[in-house]
């Protein structure tokens, strides 16, 4: 699996006419994302079982992916997608709320053979005679849509290849590696352990705005591999409008509201503090207080604007009702972020980025008096909690080294770690290795 992408990456050289005379029905490209992640010691009175390990640590991890897909028709394409990742995050992904490297998988039992990432059929219906350029990628394989169309995705896939997306914070292979900045921290979206689900997704285009429906399925338990296929009591349906304007002249204003309602086997952590007090549970354990069809709700906002011709700003805000657990994404029930990167054309280096960003996470008070007692989630649990907001600084730059060749470092600062003003603050430092190419690129 690994040789045949890095044989991808050494082809990516190709230009895409070059490409092209393979034919224009098929899409095949590849990458490889490799992060060397580490900390020094920090100041740590105390830890429990999901604490991060406060002894000084240097880990890598690695996520592949070899995309691949095929036009049926015009209107017509299937994605098929297989991934292999590996290595370890930090802690083994434990400890923080805003983890600090989006492609460690929150389970390193899972074990590292490789698995589909996706299998998705697109139908696309054109509304309208007038057409437009887009970026060809592997989740677009045409190169000319409709201005006005009605996109339907059924499949493996995962729910923020459609929901939340941003382009300056949604890519941990070329942006902030932080899970809070890109994607809003409160987004509990519908995903198994790796990141993916089964679903549909149904997206009205227009001119200036968007408007795109999902129903996903939720995992069986927080945090699980096994996805529940029964959609009377276990479903995710998410709502998201996207409005573009021109709020200054000739700079994209972009801005997406969100709504996500959550039904699953959650437990309340109200419940499980109430056992723990009446002396039924030893302590509090939101697990043996789940019941079928809890909902969980929430709410974002995800906002773009290009600053100048190399500038971009982004800024985001999310909120869940925080009164069930935190059950597919990570152990954040507020969040408020902005940003922004820069390309590096002033300095002669136009493939070059610069990014910086701030990331604010907070819990609920249920959530949090859970922690306090001793209760653990699927990501954490110091056995006690002197509770602060936990917030985030990253920054980052990238060195374009070669065709399909990345290279960057980053820098992150996180203090309360797991929203515990007894431990940290931690300094964390990575170095990212991005490969990437293309060997044939679908459509006209």
């Amino acid at each position: 699996m690994r040789l045949l992408l890095l044989t991808l990456v050494a082809c990516g050289c190709m230009e895409a006419q070059d490409a092209e005379t393979f034919g224009d029905k098929f899409w095949l490209s590849g990458q490889v994302n490799f992060i060397t992640q580490g900390h020094r010691t920090f100041k740590s009175p105390y830890d429990g079982p999901n604490s991060l390990s406060a002894n000084t640590q240097a880990v890598t991890s690695r996520v592949a992916t070899l995309y691949t897909g095929f036009r049926i028709t015009d209107n017509t394409d299937i994605a098929f997608d297989i991934e292999e990742s590996g290595g370890h995050g930090i802690g083994e992904a434990l400890g923080v709320a805003g983890f600090t490297n989006l492609d460690v998988v929150r389970n390193p039992t899972l074990g590292q053979a490789p698995y589909v990432a996706r299998i998705m059929l697109h139908h696309m219906i054109p509304l309208s005679k007038e057409t437009n350029e887009v970026e060809k990628g592997p989740f677009q394989f045409a190169g000319i849509l409709p201005v006005r169309r009605l996109d339907i995705r059924f499949g493996k896939m995962g729910t923020v290849d459609w929901f939340d997306v941003n382009p300056v914070g949604s890519d941990s292979h070329y942006q902030f590696m932080n899970w809070s900045l890109d994607n809003n921290g409160a987004y509990d979206y519908a995903a198994d352990t790796r990141g993916y689900t089964y679903g549909l997704v149904v997206e009205y285009t227009d001119k200036a705005w968007s408007f795109r429906y999902g129903a996903q399925l939720m995992p069986k338990v927080a945090n699980g591999i096994h996805l529940d296929a029964n959609v009377s009591r276990s479903r995710a349906d998410n709502f998201e409008l996207e409005l573009r304007r021109e709020l200054v002249p000739h700079r994209l204003t972009t801005i997406r509201p969100l709504l996500f309602l959550n039904h699953a086997n959650m437990g309340s952590y109200r419940d499980a503090i109430h056992a723990w007090e009446a002396h039924i549970d030893a302590t509090p354990d939101v697990t043996l207080h789940r019941k079928q069809s809890n909902l969980k709700y929430g709410f974002g906002l995800n906002m773009d604007q290009e600053v100048t011709r190399d500038l971009r700003a982004f800024a985001r805000a999310s909120w869940n009702e925080g009164h069930y657990e935190s059950f597919a994404y990570t152990e954040i029930d507020q969040s408020f972020s902005g940003g922004m990167d820069l390309r590096g054309t002033k300095w002669h280096r136009k493939e070059d980025k610069a990014g910086l960003a701030f990331v604010s996470n907070a819990i609920s008070g249920d959530h949090r008096e859970y922690l306090k007692l001793g209760g653990q989630g699927f990501l954490l649990g110091d056995g006690n909690l002197n509770y602060g907001r936990e917030s985030i600084i990253e920054t980052y730059y990238n060195t374009h080294a070669w065709h399909g060749v990345t290279i960057s470092v980053d820098g992150q600062r996180v203090w309360n770690p797991g929203y515990n003003r007894d431990r940290g603050p931690i300094w964390v430092g990575s170095i990212r290795l991005h490969l990437e190419g293309i060997l044939l690129r679908a459509g006209k």
